[in-house]
Parts: structure tokens; C-alpha cells; sequence
């Protein structure tokens, strides 16, 4: 499925970017429910840009690091260590690269760390403190709106989005655009079908996605394709709930 609106929230990350990269380094967080679209945003609002892209995985410290490092090199053609096992030195050699080089530092998942390292978050606060203003790297942290909200108020003495120069939180998509969508992939459509489309994604990007790319946007056709042996609806309840809280239900 093609890119559709979030025209504002593109403009904004667009005059944010400008400010970075023609005065000082800012933070910005992304937030919203999983699959509102987070990463397309982001990605679609530095295309053709030197961005570094980094996604918090539930792995070890050590083993994003060597993960990183690579991501690092390729990108902007720099030497990075590869001795370097921690976050809070690879954050400080980024910040580093940041007062000569200009370029997007996308975290991605960034919640994930207070499963990994709460400290890092503690961490990445006194190193941007110290750079912010030497530096022009447009830094974009995004994650689950539950699950950043959680590590805010458990992690209250690391206040690191109180450093946030922007904070964007994401909606699902409007009727407007609903209709928009449904008319690219199916003209013919009546109201039942546009309000079926609705009620069964409730504008959400991701299940919009799986749906257009997967039927006919008929109201038979969406529900036989939701209630279908091995659809991906089936379990999205569950699953989203074993993501945002691991520790409790699995």
C-alpha cells in the first residue's frame, strides 16, 4: 500500500529536520498505539537523507552494539570501534560524529531499552546535554505510546523527555482519508463498505494495509478474509498484549 496523509506531522519533521541540521541537534519522540505507522513516518520523512537507523531489538546490549556499528560504517562512512559493548559509548561516539557530520539518528523501539538497560536512558540524557548545541543530528525516538508512558513514570528519575524539543503522537487515519484509499482500490464502493472498512481497522495503517492488499474492499470479501483460517486478525488482541507487557503474559 502506497503512503497516504500525515501531511502535517511531514511538515513538522521537515521543519524540525531544517532546524537541526542548519542550527543545533534536536530531539524529537514519536509515539502511538503499534501499527498506527510510526516507522513509515519517520522513514518516508527522510527519504534520499544520510539516516541512521537503529532498531532496539530484544537482544543483549553487546549484540545491538556489533549490529549498530555495522549500520554506523555503512551509513556515514566512518570508523566506529568494534570493541565498543555498550549503548552509552556508541550514543557518545554518534555525538561525536554529529559536530562534523550532519545526519538523521532514527532509534526505533526505544522502549525496549528499559528492558535491556534502564541506565541508557539516564545515559543518552547527560551525553546530549553536553552536545546538543555543538552538534546538528536530527535525533528521532519512537515507540509505543503504553509502553513509553510506562518507562516514564517507572524511570522518573532519568526525566530524559523532559530534553524532548517535539513530541508527536500519532492518530489513526480519519474517514477522509478512508475514503481516499477505498476509492483507489475500489471505486465502486458503497457506504456499508466504507464504514465496514472502518469498523474493522478503525483507521489503523497496518490493518488497513493487510486488508487492501489482501481482498476485494466488498464487506462479504473483508469479512470472509478476516475470519479466514490463519488470518492475521485472528490473534492481533493477544499479540499486542504479550508485546506490550512480555513480563506478565507470556
Amino acid at each position: 500500500m502506497k503512503f497516504y496523509d500525515r501531511f502535517s506531522e511531514l511538515s513538522e519533521l521537515k521543519r524540525i529536520k531544517n532546524l537541526s541540521f542548519s542550527e543545533h541537534s534536536r530531539m524529537t519522540v514519536v509515539t502511538g498505539r503499534r501499527r498506527i505507522g510510526k516507522t513509515s513516518l519517520i522513514m518516508k520523512s527522510v527519504e534520499n537523507e544520510p539516516t541512521v537507523y537503529l532498531f532496539v531489538g530484544r537482544k543483549t546490549e553487546a549484540a545491538l552494539c556489533i549490529e549498530y556499528i555495522q549500520v554506523i560504517t555503512n551509513v556515514l562512512n566512518v570508523f566506529v570501534p568494534n570493541e565498543i559493548v555498550s549503548f552509552r559509548n556508541l550514543f557518545h561516539s554518534l555525538m561525536e560524529i554529529g559536530t562534523h557530520k550532519t545526519f538523521h539518528l532514527i532509534i526505533d523501539e526505544f522502549q525496549e531499552f528499559f528492558n535491556i538497560n534502564p541506565s541508557i536512558y539516564g545515559d543518552i540524557q547527560n551525553i546530549w546535554d553536553q552536545y546538543r548545541r555543538k552538534t546538528k543530528v536530527n535525533l528521532i525516538l519512537s515507540g509505543s505510546i503504553y509502553s513509553l508512558m510506562y518507562q516514564i513514570f517507572q524511570n522518573s528519575k532519568e526525566p530524559l523527555f523532559g530534553r524532548a524539543d517535539n513530541i508527536l503522537k500519532l492518530a489513526p487515519f480519519d474517514t477522509g482519508t478512508l475514503k481516499t484509499i477505498i476509492s483507489d482500490y475500489y471505486p465502486d464502493y458503497t457506504n456499508d463498505d466504507l464504514l465496514a472498512l472502518y469498523t474493522f481497522t478503525g483507521g489503523i495503517p497496518k490493518y488497513l494495509e493487510i486488508i487492501c492488499d489482501g481482498c476485494e474492499l466488498k464487506i462479504e470479501q473483508m469479512i470472509r478474509f478476516i475470519i479466514r483460517d490463519n488470518s492475521p486478525f485472528t490473534d492481533e488482541g493477544k499479540n499486542l498484549l504479550i508485546e506490550e507487557f512480555p513480563a506478565v503474559l507470556v
